[in-house]
């Protein structure tokens, strides 16, 4: 007989880290890392993730920088990333395969108790929304009432909908009043 990892509820697919520094402004959520993500160990590691691209266009560097060197320039541009999801099941890369009961949030709470600065979660496709809406927002919101939230369109491949150009000036107009 043949298992999936769904069949056993300790396997779980486990985020990274959030990357802030403390006078991080804008903390910007995904969802859950995708395979290429978490099999390099890098956020939005999919050649096809217009994330990169869009923040290239935004702070102004080349994509032929390494990974270290696009998070630092995220951090010199005071932009912290983290995902919604601390842990989930999900087969595939696919946000509609998360397995909505295995969701666990990261802890947002702490998070902005450390990294005051944070001024704005920009929430980097609908599962993000989603998820934040329902996991964190409501005891985000009492104790940090001044966040303002972002709703984004995805930056993930399978947000075929939208050109790269079409998501850069929508991450754009969103983001620059906050930066």
């Amino acid at each position: 007989m043949t298992t999936s990892f769904l069949d056993k509820p300790s396997d779980l697919l486990s985020s990274f880290g959030c990357i802030a520094y403390p006078d991080a402004k804008l903390l910007i959520l995904g969802s859950m890392p995708g395979k290429a993500s978490l099999e390099q160990n890098q956020y939005y590691a999919h050649p096809r993730n217009a994330f990169w691209p869009i923040m290239a266009e935004l702070f102004g560097f080349s994509l032929t920088l390494d990974y270290q060197q696009r998070l630092q320039k995220l951090v010199d541009n005071q932009v912290a990333l983290w995902d919604v999801m601390k842990h989930c099941q999900r087969q595939s890369s696919l946000d509609s395969d998360i397995v909505e009961s295995s969701i666990v949030a990261n802890d947002f709470v702490g998070l902005l108790k450390q990294h005051a600065n944070i001024n704005a979660i920009a929430l980097n496709g609908k599962k993000a929304q989603q998820s934040f809406q329902r996991y964190v927002w409501q005891g985000l919101f009492s104790e940090f009432p001044h966040v303002k939230i972002i709703e984004l369109p995805s930056t993930s491949p399978a947000n075929a909908r939208m050109k790269l150009q079409e998501k850069i000036d929508v991450w754009q107009t969103n983001l620059r009043p906050v930066l």
